[in-house]
């Protein structure tokens, strides 16, 4: 359900049930975020110190040789040798040393004079002219002789500075090492953290997509089911990777820079608080478009995959009825309909992440220099240079981790969404499951008066009675809706009757744990399924009780090695896609030997040879003796031929048993059996005629109750596994 869809209070409702169970997803790998996050902080703080670095060496070392210089008799190494005599910088003596005479180095302009003097207040507008160096402060003004320092002797002075400054850079690279560290452990540990996270829920959701009753899936599609398995818990994925950490890294990082800047000069922090407010409303704003045309395009490119997904697999069909043209004109729609919200995107993301940015921090810059850079540079300034860098440097710094934060918004809806499709699946009742395993039973099946409605009282199965003892083989037949495989859903526990019971070995199977009950069963179904492996794998479906050997032997007792054998790696041959490099008397033999190789109590065999040549269903019926051997065996069939051995025969009509016996005694009635027997095999033409007349318009009363009864074709497919 889109955001859109929803109420806001509603919303916010669900995203904080889901915030709290992705914490607790989280919290059970604390440790790992915990450590990342430390790292972070650490990688945040290393970082953050290279503003104040370069105040330092701004003003300890570059602009602090414009500090009184005095004469000294000490030994120092910040002491300078300069015409005959020893010169120390003044914040350089200690407590108590004496002091000589003092010179002073001004600047003015881009040159620096030399003083014979210390000038009591160098602050000020400075001028120099004809030797006299005039300093003006307010109403006050200082003048003294002075000289130019020409840049050799600049360098005297430099010279103790030096090693300071190589000490700060040393410190510089020391942090930047310690930063690019800590950064390459926070992105390891919250990749890693991720990674465990998604690997928990995406486990969590398939174990419980297991035990989710089959009724569940009549009303969602596989296709549904998976993408919430794979792309809702990777969109998840997200969430924990890119968005915590743009989130906590720029929250940190903020927090950070507005401390460093109250350290250097609160007034002026103070004064870039106001850019807080500008930036949540930003924020907010931002989000509320973003997550309306996100949605939209995410839509809209869900759709694109989908006809394009559904025109390869039906391209056939497109070229035999010459429907290019439509199926295009029908893309481009969905096409220009995607390009239509991605421009509006952009053009949202070029007022707000690039542009509002640009134009905020030139402001913020503009201002501070205004207000304080300009008096700082004319030297009548309230702060230092180095302060102003520093400062400057910061205000630039912040406008990066805000920026990071608003580019993951649409990734923070996206998760937040997708991890609320996760929830609502794993929030569905389940089945429990019961560890352990139960007797192979005998196979004696008892229908005791069943009735069974998919939904309210509209009864698809009434009234059903029979018995099967073990061994025996019993065949359904009926047309479509008639309620063959509404029977089997029982038997296999997919569904439990409303009135009546079913029961096997005299026990009720509503009593016993489904997955014990389907360990002894099999099934064939007529189109068999096959998994990506080899043919080998798909008989044992890698269940280690199964040896090589039996696979064998039960791929030779099915009559399957006589047809695999031109195959180049015989049962070793790989099988892709289905099973679609083989023939459909291929894979439905695999299927056959996969059975025998299970050895079940019960085998369902839904039309296991419509599908199958003539050849291969005589290898079929002969393996079929071996098959049933030893088991209670149900049979669905349409093609009444292959069941004439059959031990009993259920005629149904309409969720009712019309008619029961073996071929000979529902021959001898001439009833509804005989008349589809001579209706397929094609007896007098008159009788031929007749029962065509009578089914046709029995079909044409079932047609509409068949197409709202669920397809049990697919739900048996799926089962097959579970089955064996």
């Amino acid at each position: 359900m889109h955001s859109e869809e929803l109420d806001q209070p509603v919303e916010a409702v669900k995203a904080k049930r889901v915030g709290r169970r992705l914490w607790q997803y989280a919290m059970k790998y604390k440790v790992s975020f915990i450590v990342a996050l430390l790292m972070l902080t650490i990688s945040v703080a290393a970082e953050l110190t290279a503003p104040f670095i370069a105040k330092a060496i701004i003003d300890q070392h570059i602009l602090g040789i414009e500090q009184p210089y005095y004469e000294t008799k000490t030994d120092s190494k910040y002491n300078v040798a300069y015409e005959g005599h020893t010169y120390k910088r003044v914040d350089r003596f200690e407590p108590g040393e004496t002091r000589g005479e003092g010179v002073h180095i001004i600047q003015v302009g881009t040159s620096f004079y030399l003083t014979n003097e210390v000038v009591p207040n160098p602050t000020g507008t400075r001028k120099y002219k004809d030797g006299i160096l005039t300093i003006t402060l307010r109403d006050q003004a200082w003048q003294g002789e002075a000289r130019l320092l020409p840049l050799k002797e600049m360098l005297i002075f430099y010279e103790p500075e030096v090693n300071g400054i190589i000490k700060w850079l040393g410190i510089y690279l020391l942090m930047l090492g310690i930063s690019i560290v800590m950064s390459f452990g926070k992105i390891l540990g919250l990749q890693s953290a991720a990674n465990k996270v998604i690997r928990k829920l995406r486990g969590d959701i398939y174990a419980h997509v297991q035990r989710l009753p089959i009724p569940y899936f009549d009303n969602l599609p596989a296709g549904k089911v998976v993408s919430r398995i794979t792309n809702d818990t990777e969109a998840v994925k997200d969430l924990f990777v890119a968005v915590l950490s743009n989130f906590t890294s720029g929250i940190i990082t903020i927090v950070g820079i507005y401390t460093a800047l109250f350290i250097l000069d609160a007034k002026l922090a103070l004064m870039s608080l106001i850019l807080i407010p500008i930036l949540i409303a930003w924020i907010v704003l931002y989000r509320k478009y973003a997550t309306k045309f996100n949605t939209i395009i995410r839509s809209r490119l869900s759709s694109i995959n989908a006809i394009i997904n559904e025109s390869i697999q039906g391209m056939a069909v497109i070229r035999a009825f010459r429907r290019e043209k439509e199926t295009m004109e029908e893309f481009e729609k969905l096409n220009e309909d995607y390009l239509t919200y991605s421009n509006k995107m952009l053009s949202l993301n070029s007022l707000t992440s690039h542009n509002l940015v640009t134009v905020l921090r030139n402001l913020s810059f503009a201002a501070v220099l205004w207000y304080f850079g300009g008096a700082s540079l004319s030297g009548s300034g309230m702060i230092t240079l180095g302060v102003l860098y520093a400062f400057t440097d910061l205000l630039s710094r912040i406008f990066q981790p805000i920026t990071g934060m608003v580019n993951q918004l649409a990734k923070l809806d996206q998760s937040i969404v997708s991890a609320g499709r996760a929830f609502e699946l794993m929030d569905e009742q389940g089945e429990e499951l019961h560890e352990g395993s139960m007797p192979r039973y005998k196979g004696h099946v008892e229908f005791d008066n069943v009735s069974f409605a998919y939904k309210g009282g509209d009864y698809v199965l009434k009234n059903i009675n029979f018995e099967a003892k073990p061994g025996e083989t019993v065949a359904l037949v009926g047309h479509t809706g008639s309620g063959k495989s509404s029977i089997m859903n029982l038997l296999f526990r997919f569904y439990d009757p409303q009135l009546g019971e079913v029961r096997i070995d005299g026990k009720r199977i509503a009593d016993l744990p489904k997955q014990w009950l389907r360990q002894h069963m099999g099934i064939v179904l007529q189109d068999p399924y096959l998994f990506t492996g080899t043919i080998a794998s798909n008989v044992s479906l890698g269940d280690p009780r199964i040896s090589r050997e039996k696979i064998e032997a039960s791929l030779n007792a099915v009559g399957a090695d006589r047809v695999l054998k031109q195959l180049p790696n015989g049962i070793d041959e790989p099988v892709i896609e289905k099973g679609s490099t083989l023939s459909a008397g291929q894979r439905q033999l695999i299927s056959f030997a996969r059975a025998l190789a299970f050895e079940p109590a019960i085998l369902i065999l839904d039309e296991a040879t419509a599908n199958i040549d003539t050849e291969t269903e005589a290898l079929i019926q002969d393996a079929l003796d071996v098959l049933k051997r030893g088991r209670t065996t149900f049979i669905i069939a349409h093609r009444l031929s292959t069941i004439r051995s059959a031990d009993k025969i259920l005629v149904l009509h309409r969720g009712e048993i019309v008619e029961q016996g073996t071929h000979d005694e529902l021959m001898a009635l001439e009833g509804r059996y005989f008349r589809m027997y001579q209706l397929q095999l094609g007896g007098q033409a008159k009788d031929t005629e007749q029962a065509a007349d009578q089914v046709d318009a029995e079909d044409q009363e079932l047609e509409s109750e068949a197409q709202s009864h669920p397809d049990m074709n697919q739900k048996l497919s799926a089962a097959s596994i579970t089955a064996t």
